[in-house]
């Protein structure tokens, strides 16, 4: 990361978790921004052998995965005796991205007292509401589908002090979610930006295959 006074501030990456039970929710910020991210749209339409009408129609917005590699390093901080990193090394930040995948235990213990009674069925617990954050236009919310951690240095304790971790993320749609569900703003809210950048493009398009004189509405 370069030093110069006049290098703008670059705005890092981020998961947070919100679960709706807990007032605080888990923000994990990438310590170094991905240099790649890669992103699969698969179009959702109409299945089947249906009439030829069909075959066109769009069912709900694409189903949209996210692969990205995160790398997380204690050198600067153990560099600055931080006493939480000295003794731990990066295990809380592994620890929190590992989290965004587990049921809170006081429910697995709830729900294991509620089976040990003689309740028939328990209703598995919802999963926190994760966004992906990459800037002010993109803002998803996400379910964690993979997450595959390589931990490339340790200190005496075998604390890890280095990792890359590669994330694997399945967009959720407001196809996803009930009306209820903040998730299902947050999405069709990207969507809506999303169709105004493409306006954008839209009338730059015109602009050059027709001339700095053309008009649009």
């Amino acid at each position: 990361m370069t030093t110069f006074p006049g290098s703008p501030r670059v705005l890092k990456g981020a998961l947070v978790s919100i679960d709706p039970m807990s007032p605080i929710p888990n923000v994990i910020v990438f310590q170094y921004n991905p240099d790649t991210l890669t992103r699969t749209l698969k179009p959702r339409v109409a299945s089947g052998d249906g009439a030829r009408a069909e075959a066109q129609r769009l069912t709900g917005p694409p189903e949209e995965t996210i692969k990205v590699d995160v790398e997380i390093d204690a050198a600067d901080q153990l560099e600055a005796s931080d006493p939480i990193t000295t003794a731990l090394g990066i295990h809380p930040q592994l620890a929190a991205l590992e989290m965004i995948n587990y049921p809170k235990s006081n429910v697995v213990i709830a729900n294991t007292a509620l089976l040990a009674s003689g309740v028939i069925e328990v209703i598995p617990p919802d999963a926190p509401l994760t966004l992906f954050i990459w800037g002010a236009q993109r803002i998803l919310p996400v379910r964690v589908t993979d997450c595959s951690i390589t931990e490339e240095a340790y200190d005496p304790l075998l604390n890890p002090i280095r990792a890359k971790v590669g994330l694997g993320l399945k967009v959720l749609s407001y196809n996803d979610f009930s009306i209820t569900n903040p998730g299902y703003y947050v999405f069709l809210a990207h969507q809506v930006l999303k169709e105004t950048m493409s306006v954008i493009n839209l009338a730059s398009d015109l602009t050059t295959v027709m001339g700095s004189n053309v008009r649009l509405g």
